[in-house]
């Protein structure tokens, strides 16, 4: 499941540490894994259970709870931090800091495919249950298929995890439960099985069939599989969703199979308690602990609780990062990044002074490129906390996906470099003035197709301004284009504005007003195929990027039986350029000395995965 956000954290730094600062190496205070900030806590000896606290910000409050969540509310916190918490999905798509599956954790041996990839069966370990005793089922996993139609038959807005045309349900042609522990999907043509695994079944999460599948609080279990049925029932399972003040006391949602059961939730603060599920058969500590989610409401109030030693855990926001050092004796604080990427968004269709044409020259790409400097960014704007970025993935986290182009920066920082590609390419380079176009046309050393003489450089970026880093950076990148002779005018604009009247190069009412825009970057699946995004008719190409090339790669990721098939689009796509990629910040942060548990769980946090099932006080602290 891919998210778009803001995902760059609040920052403030002094520009002028740019000064020396050059391409080269990742960012971070190493602790032997390279991207890495800080240290995680180590694994020591139990001591005992206990009540766990959680800061928590008021922007990451849960706002659903059904395991079908529409897109208007799937976030990683409401789901990854929240929703899995008390219903684990069918595969568990992360392993500490790497986006990988963690067997141990997931309910089903990983699917067998058959039949050219054509069917797929998957088989329950059969050791889990609900928290009512029931066993977890085939028809558990059946009920949530039905349940994912009958929302995308009313609305595609229905379920986050949606990709009109693409894996579940619309290439499914049929399912069938042979037995109580197997569920096989008949697929209508052969899917990737990586794309399958890692994207698609790893946002599957079983219901409790034998206590949802009714239509009414009161009502008697239907047929789920009739559609009507099917309909009734999640519509009634969407509308106690969206009544956020009877999360702890709908008897619904007390049925659960993941560790934790809903002890309370404050609908106005989104502060909520867990209490330890007896029944869960998965793996965790000893004896689990309780956790307490606080909401805060803005990040100074949490910053003052850890500093008060009120909270066991809390994300760190970026311009608290210098402060750590007065934390250092009670707490752990360590951070990596998402994984994602960031990036500037160029409209490969604005007109306004044939931006167009000349944004379809990879050679204006490259050289743009090389004015990002990614390890002055991060040494100055994120200190130290944050890895560079070349491509669709970062050069850390590491995943089995990634191409060897994410691991070195094909386009170094240098503004020397990116003048002598302009140069080359027939423009009359005028550092600190505009550059021009003095040898049109489409043959060697000329400016390309469409790029009339007397073009100038010169165009816009649209900023967004709730975040310093975002303009930080920017404002930086305008500067270096200018000792190169573009001519970037910038301007700044809210999150929800630039998304709703900049950011779609296919709506006529906005194409030309904006030359670029920046406004974070994506949360990726952790099969980071692009698909979506930089394929010539995905519905997140914002950009209007098209490239026959890149079509069939991405398509090949998803229907090509290489379960590697995507290191080929993303190698690909780091020297196109689709977009220009920016440096990635990590997700920092601070964590009691008290607690111990399994290291993985602790850097689970940076993935806005919480596994307190793991933690507990260590011997000899209180």
């Amino acid at each position: 499941m891919r998210i778009r956000v803001a995902i760059i954290l609040a920052a403030t730094a002094a520009a002028g540490l740019l000064a020396g600062c050059s391409g080269g190496g990742t960012g971070g205070v190493s602790t032997g894994t390279t991207g890495v900030y800080g240290a995680v806590p180590s694994q020591a000896g139990f001591g005992h259970a206990g009540v766990i606290r959680v800061a928590e910000q008021s922007s990451d409050a849960p706002t659903w709870i059904f395991p079908v969540v529409p897109g208007a509310n799937s976030t990683t916190y409401n789901n990854a931090m929240f929703n899995w918490e008390m219903y684990r999905p069918l595969y568990y798509i992360n392993n500490g800091y790497s986006p990988t599956e963690t067997p141990a954790r997931s309910l089903a041996r990983d699917p067998v495919y058959t039949n050219d990839d054509k069917t797929v069966t998957i088989t329950l370990k059969g050791t889990y249950k609900w928290s009512d005793g029931q066993p977890v089922t085939s028809r558990d996993i059946l009920f949530w298929y039905d349940m994912v139609k009958a929302a995308l038959g009313e609305s595609a807005a229905n379920w986050g995890g949606y990709t009109q045309g693409l894996g579940i349900p619309d290439e499914v042609a049929s399912v069938s439960t042979p037995n109580a522990r197997s569920i096989v999907f008949h697929l209508k043509k052969a899917i990737n099985p990586s794309y399958l695994l890692m994207d698609q079944l790893g946002s599957l999460e079983p219901l409790p069939a034998h206590a949802w599948a009714k239509s009414s609080a009161h009502g008697k279990l239907l047929d789920f599989t009739d559609p009507a049925n099917a309909t009734a029932i999640y519509n009634f399972l969407a509308a106690q969703s969206k009544d956020v003040s009877t999360y702890a006391t709908n008897p619904l949602w007390q049925v659960v199979d993941g560790p934790y059961k809903l002890k309370s939730f404050n609908s106005t603060t989104g502060s909520f308690d867990l209490t330890p599920n007896a029944n869960y058969d998965g793996p965790h500590a000893k004896v689990m602990s309780a956790i307490d989610v606080e909401g805060f409401a803005s990040e100074a109030a949490a910053f003052n609780a850890l500093k008060a030693g009120g909270v066991d855990a809390s994300q760190i926001a970026f311009q608290d990062i210098p402060k750590l050092t007065s934390l250092k004796s009670s707490y752990y604080t360590f951070g990596a990044p998402g994984f994602g990427f960031d990036y500037i968004s160029p409209n490969f269709k604005d007109t306004t002074g044939h931006f167009d044409k000349i944004i379809a020259q990879l050679y204006v790409r490259q050289a743009l490129q090389h004015l990002v400097n990614q390890r002055g960014y991060i040494n100055a704007f994120m200190y130290g906390a944050g890895v560079q970025s070349y491509s669709a993935v970062p050069s850390f986290p590491s995943s089995p996906y990634q191409p060897a182009d994410a691991r070195t920066n094909p386009y170094p920082f240098s503004v020397s470099a990116a003048i002598a590609l302009l140069r080359k390419h027939g423009w009359k380079v005028v550092s600190g003035g505009t550059d021009t176009c003095v040898k049109p046309g489409t043959g060697a050393g000329e400016c390309g197709a469409g790029i009339p003489a007397g073009t100038r450089l010169a165009w816009n970026l649209i900023s967004y301004t709730g975040m310093d880093l975002i303009q930080e950076e920017d404002t930086n990148f305008v500067s270096e284009a200018a000792k190169a002779g573009i001519k970037i005018s910038m301007s700044s604009a809210t999150f929800n504005y630039i998304i709703e009247n900049y950011n779609d190069a296919s709506s006529t009412g906005n194409q030309d007003k904006w030359a670029m825009d920046d406004w974070g970057g994506q949360i990726n699946s952790a099969y980071p195929s692009t698909i979506g995004l930089f394929n010539t008719t995905g519905a997140g190409n914002n950009e209007g990027y098209s490239d026959p090339k890149a079509n069939s790669l991405i398509n090949a990721s998803i229907t090509s039986p290489n379960r590697l098939a995507v290191r080929n689009e993303l190698g690909y796509l780091a020297k196109r350029l689709p977009v220009i990629y920016q440096p990635l910040n990590d997700t920092v942060w601070a964590v009691s000395r008290k607690l111990s548990g399994a290291v993985k769980s602790f850097e689970s946090l940076t993935q806005a995965q919480m596994n307190g099932e793991y933690w507990y006080f260590a011997a000899g602290h209180s």
